[in-house]
């Protein structure tokens, strides 16, 4: 089974996504650390990985530079309430599929989505 991966340090938000996308028929799995994530299995079975940009120990960035370094293909989507534009350049830059700014609508969400799990299938 693949899964749509939820990291972020708020619960009310893993809650919230977790729930609208269980609701519209993805399977989740929520972790609310960078270091929570990278340490679960899930993560090779990961259709894409909605990841906050700063969260307690390891930032969203440092995330995504791991499974770079890892050379793990999974498209990431950054969620932040704190996106600068430099955040948002780099994060593009090192190959995010999307980012999303706190608070997002739920069409916006399940679009980039769509968009992170065309790349991961060889689609757009």
């Amino acid at each position: 089974m693949s899964f749509v991966c939820i990291v972020d340090d708020d619960a009310s938000v893993r809650s919230g996504v977790g729930n609208l996308l269980k609701a519209v028929g993805y399977a989740t799995v929520t972790f609310s650390s960078g270091e929570e994530f990278l340490a679960s299995p899930v993560v090779d079975d990961a259709l894409c990985v909605l990841l906050d940009l700063k969260m307690q120990g390891m930032q969203g960035l440092e995330v995504q530079r791991q499974l770079n370094a890892e050379h793990r293909r999974i498209p990431v989507v950054f969620m932040s309430a704190h996106g600068d534009d430099e955040a948002v350049r780099r994060a593009m830059q090192h190959g995010a599929v999307g980012f999303l700014r706190k608070p997002f609508a739920e069409e916006v969400l399940l679009d980039s989505i769509e968009l992170a799990i065309g790349r991961k299938s060889g689609g757009h």
